[in-house]
């Protein structure tokens, strides 16, 4: 698993000579130690960097989790280095990088997905390259990657941010505005010329027409669609599913709907994006969140809805049933107006107008190891998000889900973390799992937070 950040901060500060990123747990034992570790200690030590009102901002990319993949796009962690220096060859791969690593990019990421061993980042850049990749590609999620050792093959693993190319008609002029990855495929978002979209299609999530025996490794394919009412503002890939918004406030859907996680009625699949009703219809939504096999859609009053699967509870408020498929109100008491959802593979989690994290579902919640699971919203109480007499304006102003983890981030630009620790995706600097909101070690404001890859 890993977990993808992309941090506005200050521009270098200076080095902490105490504990920091990445370093371990200081002991008596550790003064003890030759000037040759030390040495090579400190260098471990990341630039801690501080943040004043009037600092000059700079947009950066954070990784963390697990790299063998390639995912984290850091190539030397997968296959180390074996150039000159006394150092060449000496470090071990490392298979999980637990903490924040720094991603080097030179160019400004407006948004950023992790799929199932894969990573997707994009700009708002007028340049023809707006969209790179890097992970796993056996599916052509990052789209064709070619080989330099033979022109005609494609590489199925892609260790560093590499160009994704787009069909674009006006290369210069539309703009990406989000991407988003499922297990097996990717959807790219942009202004002017509809949603993109690459990799495994055996269910139609690619919405496009489902092609027996298709071979979906080293393809070229990239399919562009256009056929909605409105413009689409927001896409969201669940496993094997697909979610459209458009500016009309109206839900699309294609891919596998066994669980009804298309919303459409029944639990078939769906190659063409098709238009959600039930408690949807005539209702301005305006965001969808899936990452599993269930959804959940925010309206423009505060209400919720949702719909898919429901097997750990994340819908049991309005059914006994394992599977809705069509979306259902879910009127929630004591919540108030939800204003952000969030939504994994065994949990749900909203953020309401005052900035409260509320919780349900199944799983590792955020209330500690007593509450395992619940059909209803259970608030995470804000202390545990910082709020004190003396941080009396600290609160949520962004949720995310991974399959079996959670991330929230404050306005104050702290990012905090709870849930399963698969493979360090949680980036604590430790493997085990975490019970409440624990505060990561990301330095400066993180501006965002992308979900989990297996």
């Amino acid at each position: 698993m890993a977990l993808v950040a992309l941090v506005a901060g200050a521009r270098l500060g200076r080095r902490l000579s105490g504990p920091g990123l990445g370093r371990g747990h200081w002991t008596a034992a550790g003064r003890s130690r030759s000037r040759r570790e030390a040495a090579e200690a400190e260098a471990e030590v990341p630039v801690v960097q501080y943040v004043g009102e009037r600092a000059a901002r700079a947009d950066r990319v954070f990784v963390w989790g697990f790299s063998f993949s390639g995912a984290l796009g850091v190539p030397s962690f997968v296959v180390p280095s074996s150039g000159p220096g006394p150092r060449a060859g000496a470090r071990p791969r490392r298979r999980i990088q637990p903490v924040p690593y720094r991603l080097e990019l030179d160019q400004k990421i407006s948004s950023a997905a992790c799929g199932y061993g894969f990573t997707l980042l994009s700009s708002k850049t007028a340049d023809v390259t707006k969209v790179w990749g890097m992970g796993l590609n056996k599916d052509s999620q990052l789209g064709f990657h070619r080989s330099r050792k033979d022109k005609m093959r494609g590489y199925e693993y892609v260790l560093e941010p590499s160009p994704v190319s787009l069909p674009l008609d006006r290369p210069q002029e539309t703009r990406v505005l989000q991407v988003s990855c499922g297990r097996a495929h990717s959807l790219v978002l942009t202004d002017r010329e509809g949603v993109f979209s690459m990799g495994n299609n055996s269910y139609g999530q690619c919405g496009r027409k489902v092609v027996e025996n298709e071979i979906y490794s080293e393809s070229h394919r990239v399919h562009r669609m256009q056929d909605f009412d409105g413009q689409v503002v927001q896409v969201a890939c669940g496993q094997d599913h697909s979610l459209f918004l458009t500016d009309k406030g109206e839900v699309y859907s294609c891919g596998w709907g066994a669980d009804g996680q298309t919303g459409l009625g029944h639990y078939n699949i769906t190659s063409s994006p098709t238009k959600l009703g039930g408690d949807l219809a005539g209702v301005n939504v305006i965001q969808v969140a899936t990452y599993g096999d269930c959804c959940l859609a925010v309206s423009a009053d505060g209400g919720l809805f949702g719909w898919g699967n429901s097997e750990y509870l994340q819908l049991a408020s309005v059914t006994d049933s394992t599977q809705v498929n069509v979306p259902r109100c879910l009127h929630f008491s004591g919540v108030g107006k939800v204003r952000q959802a969030a939504c994994g593979g065994t949990g749900c989690a909203v953020l309401n107008g005052e900035g409260h994290v509320f919780v349900w579902g199944y799983g590792i919640l955020g209330k500690g190891p007593n509450l395992v699971e619940s059909a209803v919203p259970e608030m995470i109480p804000p202390t545990l998000f910082g709020l004190t007499e003396f941080n009396p304006e600290i609160q949520v102003s962004r949720i995310r889900c991974g399959l079996s983890h959670f991330a929230a981030l404050t306005n104050k630009g702290e990012l905090f973390v709870w849930g399963k620790n698969i493979r360090g995706c949680l980036g604590i600097g430790r493997l085990e799992d975490q019970y409440f909101p624990w505060r990561a070690p990301a330095p400066s404001a993180s501006a965002k937070t992308t979900g989990p890859l297996l």
